[in-house]
């Protein structure tokens, strides 16, 4: 397997199931990615080699066409002086040049298809590298997020609401009872002063009205002295 396909095949894992797999999933992804990153590495330094090698057949296909052409005029130059051995001898030339030319012809042909080819491989392999560092970024934050509601919910379940509810319960009843009392003591306490003060307004009306009494005696006692008549002296 060429360097390309397995660069594919390792972009074609799904990232997913490595989540659900893996012991550390974020370990994993960086490290997936990283070894992504150095196959890319590999297949930039293949796809410059082809280039090379591309210009270097380049470069010999020019040369064998130039080639060819110089042995052409020669030729007709070997004629014109009537030598036509020569003539025949430069023919002999270009045709060699010109069959090397159209050899290394086909063999560019191919070599740029298979150069395209690695290019384009090449940029759609960037492409995915760069969408699988979004996609390890989206999936580092909901692991985290799952991490953070697996706590929550430890928290959650290490509560006792049944417990935490019968307290709340208990002290509420405690706090209503503290309440009545305090009521019923304010309100007894209450009561207490009013009756003293309601003792002391009835003692005051009692005393009065027996001063008055008192007074209206004394009234009758003097008037009833000045109505008798005198006593004779002896």
């Amino acid at each position: 397997m060429g360097l390309p396909e397995r660069i594919i095949m390792v972009l074609k894992s799904n990232l997913n199931a490595i989540v659900s797999a893996a012991e550390d999933p974020e370990k994993i992804l960086e490290q997936l990615i990283f070894d992504m990153q150095e196959d890319l590495v590999q297949l930039r330094q293949a796809v410059a080699q082809a280039i090379a090698s591309l210009k270097i057949q380049e470069q010999q296909y020019n040369q064998s066409t130039t080639q060819a052409q110089e042995w052409e005029k020669r030729a007709m130059l070997a004629i014109q002086k009537g030598d036509d051995a020569l003539a025949k001898e430069a023919l002999s030339r270009k045709k060699t040049h010109t069959e090397a030319a159209n050899a290394l012809k086909a063999g560019l042909q191919l070599q740029t298809g298979q150069v395209e080819l690695l290019k384009k491989n090449l940029t759609a392999i960037a492409g995915k590298i760069a969408e699988a560092k979004s996609k390890k970024e989206l999936l580092k934050v909901r692991l985290q997020t799952s991490k953070s509601q697996e706590k929550l919910n430890n928290i959650l379940g290490s509560v006792n609401t049944n417990s935490a509810e019968a307290t709340f319960a208990r002290m509420e009843e405690k706090i209503l009872k503290a309440e009545a009392l305090a009521s019923a003591t304010a309100e007894l306490n209450a009561d207490e002063l009013g009756s003293k003060f309601a003792q002391l307004e009835s003692g005051s009306d009692i005393d009065d009205e027996l001063a008055a009494l008192k007074a209206r005696i004394m009234i009758v006692s003097s008037a009833s002295q000045s109505a008798l008549p005198p006593s004779d002296a002896t």
